[in-house]
């Protein structure tokens, strides 16, 4: 049995950045993050487009909001500090039609409220920025980048790794239970061994609230995925976009739309739709998991969320089989796009959170007991703000566990 004073429950960005602030917040604790991959950031982290959000979109006061200004200035400074590239390239918002003025003046309001630097611009100066894009008005956001968050989260389990810790790999968490060990009561987590530990941080991204369930966690919250699907612009057509173009969003539904994305390493992403998918790791259409379909199905909240967003979740799903339309939408933001343009790159799924009444949790949802810290709801923009959602639960274990007495050596 291996003993540690935390377990930390998943190898995305989010878990790493939690157990590398615990080690910076309290030297002395042992951790060990379990990840059941053979890699770090398999998942929603290795699936991410890269985008440094500035946090113009937000609820000013939620979580989102607060962790993610300030999560984007800590990881640019980790960034500059252990070497990994990043670019404050900018984006516009686009209004394509006067209809959209007034959404476009509330998402300024909005960044204004958040402290992010942004100005409402005019169609000529949105043609100097995106000479290919179409719009009558569009907010300048100079401060939002692009990064690598896998990338991040290998350097963060390397320093993880340095610092004596362990990052054990291939480690399915299969049972959560209370014990004693050396006479101390202790939990008990089975995956492939058993590791006993004070608390457990659970970052279990797409099947984070599975993992409460094993740990006797009461949740509302139940994770629906969905798949982003993307294409990618071929390499003659990258002109078309310098940097990040958005449309303005839809405020009834957490998503933002198709829009154009220049990637750290080189390329462009277009999209994404947004589907169900019909597996929590369903990458593709035809990959299907009997278990997470049946447990989508037979959430109530979804069949509400479904009565409710109806009309936009056929178009989704019609854009997910015709190119054509998905072209459609994208030639909505840049009129001379055409489907030769495009091919076909990887999809990710977003893990989120939904209640029993149907509402999709809007916010990041953070829950704790005596034995268990847990992340239940951390779309987009948590890779942006996970170096603080890191600290915020941080400090929550801390708060939690005496770490003035003796810890266990790492």
């Amino acid at each position: 049995m291996i003993k540690s004073d935390v377990v930390v429950i998943g190898g995305g960005v989010v878990g790493l950045a939690t157990a590398w602030q615990l080690s910076r917040l309290q030297p002395r604790l042992s951790l060990t993050v379990l990840e059941k991959e053979q890699e770090v950031a398999a998942h929603q982290t290795g699936h991410n487009s890269g985008v440094l959000h500035s946090g113009i979109y937000y609820k000013p006061g939620s979580l989102k909001a607060e962790n993610c200004r300030l999560g984007k200035l800590a990881m640019e400074v980790f960034c500059s500090e252990y070497g990994i590239p990043f670019d404050r390239c900018g984006k516009v918002i686009v209004a394509v039609e006067e209809s959209e003025f007034a959404g476009l003046e509330r998402i300024y309001e909005r960044g204004l409220q958040n402290g992010v630097a942004c100005s409402i611009i005019d169609k000529q100066r949105l043609a100097e920025l995106e000479p290919h894009a179409r719009g009558e008005r569009a907010i300048h956001v100079p401060e939002a980048g692009i990064v690598d968050y896998a990338q991040v989260a290998e350097r963060l389990a390397q320093l993880l790794r340095d610092a004596g810790h362990r990052i054990e790999l291939g480690r399915k968490v299969n049972t959560i239970r209370r014990g004693k060990v050396s006479g101390r009561d202790e939990i008990i987590v089975t995956s492939q061994g058993e590791y006993a530990c004070r608390l457990i941080v659970n970052c279990g991204g797409l099947h984070c609230d599975r993992i409460a369930s094993i740990g006797r966690q009461p949740t509302d919250a139940r994770i629906i995925p969905f798949r982003g699907e993307y294409y990618e612009l071929i390499p003659e057509k990258q002109y078309l976009c310098k940097n990040l173009i958005y449309p303005v969003p839809d405020p009834n539904f957490p998503i933002l739309g198709v829009h154009f994305t220049r990637m750290i390493h080189g390329g462009v992403e277009c999209g994404p739709n947004a589907v169900l998918a019909f597996a929590r790791e369903g990458y593709t259409k035809s990959t299907i998991n009997v278990r997470d379909l049946s447990g989508t199905l037979a959430f109530p909240g979804f069949w509400k969320m479904v009565r409710r967003h109806w009309k936009m979740g056929c178009g989704e799903m019609w854009r997910s089989f015709s190119k054509r339309a998905f072209v459609k939408a994208l030639r909505r933001l840049m009129p001379e796009i055409q489907a030769s343009d495009l091919k076909p790159a990887p999809a990710g799924v977003r893990a989120q959170a939904m209640l029993r009444n149907g509402q999709l949790v809007d916010d990041f949802l953070i829950q704790e007991d005596e034995t268990m810290v847990s992340v239940l709801n951390a779309p987009s923009p948590a890779a942006t703000a996970s170096l603080n959602i890191g600290k915020l639960v941080a400090e929550r274990v801390l708060a939690r566990i005496d770490a003035t007495v003796q810890v266990s050596s790492p």
